[in-house]
């Protein structure tokens, strides 16, 4: 069974809807969205992360009047990262009626899963954590993307790994399911361009740390640099096992990972690994975007530290907000897809989303970045 988690942005006494305004998550009072995504074990600082960005903007937006005079409010359901527990919370929510959108999903696999259930109910699916290729459909016209794609961030690690540092020697350690063969993909794809094949391959199995017979494996080949798909508590189980076995190679991993977890998982072993991002630096207040998130992120939760995943939530949650004030104050789940799919161009001041006809993601913009021997992150310039 999955756990329900019910947070309400900016808490309120909610007033008595009208019978004739409540419709799909859409009240007198108040508008909601639901979540579902891990709250629990090994992945859930990825959907606590991705719940604390959209709540500091729904919050930020309930401080200033709400949209169209509602509150923006949240539901939260935890689907460990598993695609059975996922499936029966989505359903929960299609079937209840009660929520105009699904927002803030995490995981390929689990989205995979609950996808075509949203767009069979026609739920919009809002900023889904993920940057899986089957969700850029522009069939899928009840999705919209952030982020940038996997491909995308891949084809990054290749063009750093090899173009920069001219390395050739390159392994894989991968989360054995769609998420992390769509990441092996894209790292063939990526090499096969340049004549090039990965020296050796590992996977792990999803909600474990189970990866000592992948490092073996991998370790055989010697490699100069191991990029790696999954969540941070088994990649970061992999760094440290590898580097008490004298392996260290350049380690590079993607946005999914959840950077700040990750960091804080490897401690001082942390120093020197490369985490694509999608996102800009959180803790780069130059930036008005990144400026109102930390005034947002503070506002809501004084004790919240700024991250890479909540930045997301954030933006996703901006960007869901946009969609309800261009829906206007008689807004349906019809009439907010439409407004999604008419977004256009959003500038949010130091990150641009654009959306058109047929391109249903908002942001191709890929970041690398290392972290530091103190756990925080440097943004890396071309040839670092």
């Amino acid at each position: 069974m999955f756990k329900l988690t019910h947070t309400i942005a900016c808490a309120a006494a909610l007033a008595l809807s009208s019978p004739v305004l409540a419709d799909q998550g859409v009240e007198q009072t108040s508008v909601r969205f639901a979540q579902v995504a891990a709250l629990d074990g090994p992945a859930a600082a990825l959907g606590t992360g991705m719940r604390q960005g959209l709540l500091a903007a729904f919050n930020e937006a309930n401080l200033a009047g709400g949209v169209h005079g509602r509150k923006v409010e949240l539901t939260s359901m935890d689907d460990g990262y598993e695609p059975s527990r996922s499936i029966e919370a989505v359903t929960k929510v299609i079937k209840s009626d009660d929520y105009l959108a699904l927002i803030g999903t995490v995981g390929t696999p689990t989205t995979k899963a609950t996808q075509p259930l949203t767009t069979a109910a026609k739920l919009p699916l809002i900023g889904p954590f993920t940057g899986a290729g089957f969700l850029r459909d522009p069939a899928l016209s009840n999705v919209i993307n952030m982020r940038a794609t996997y491909d995308a961030e891949t084809q990054a690690w290749v063009d750093y790994l090899v173009d920069d540092l001219g390395l050739k020697n390159i392994a894989i350690l991968y989360q054995d399911d769609g998420f992390g063969r769509v990441g092996l993909s894209g790292v063939n794809k990526a090499l096969e361009a340049r004549g090039m094949t990965l020296s050796a391959e590992g996977t792990y199995t999803r909600n474990t740390l189970a990866v000592k017979s992948a490092l073996l494996e991998i370790r055989k080949a010697e490699p100069e640099a191991v990029v790696m798909v999954g969540a941070y508590k088994p990649l970061a189980e992999f760094i440290k096992l590898s580097k008490k076995m004298k392996m260290d190679p350049v380690f590079v991993t993607i946005s999914f990972v959840g950077s700040k977890a990750l960091a804080a998982e490897l401690g001082a072993a942390g120093d020197g690994v490369i985490v694509s991002q999608v996102v800009p630096q959180p803790w780069d207040a130059s930036l008005p975007v990144v400026a109102a998130y930390q005034a947002a992120l503070k506002s809501f939760d004084a004790n919240e530290e700024p991250g890479f995943v909540s930045l997301e939530g954030y933006i996703t949650g901006r960007l869901a907000i946009q969609a309800l004030e261009n829906a206007g104050a008689d807004v349906t789940r019809a009439g907010y897809l439409a407004a999604l799919s008419g977004l256009g161009t959003i500038d949010l001041g130091g990150m641009t989303l654009s959306y058109g006809a047929g391109d249903n993601q908002g942001s191709d913009s890929v970041f690398l970045t290392r972290i530091r021997a103190d756990g925080s992150f440097e943004a890396m310039a071309p040839g670092s």
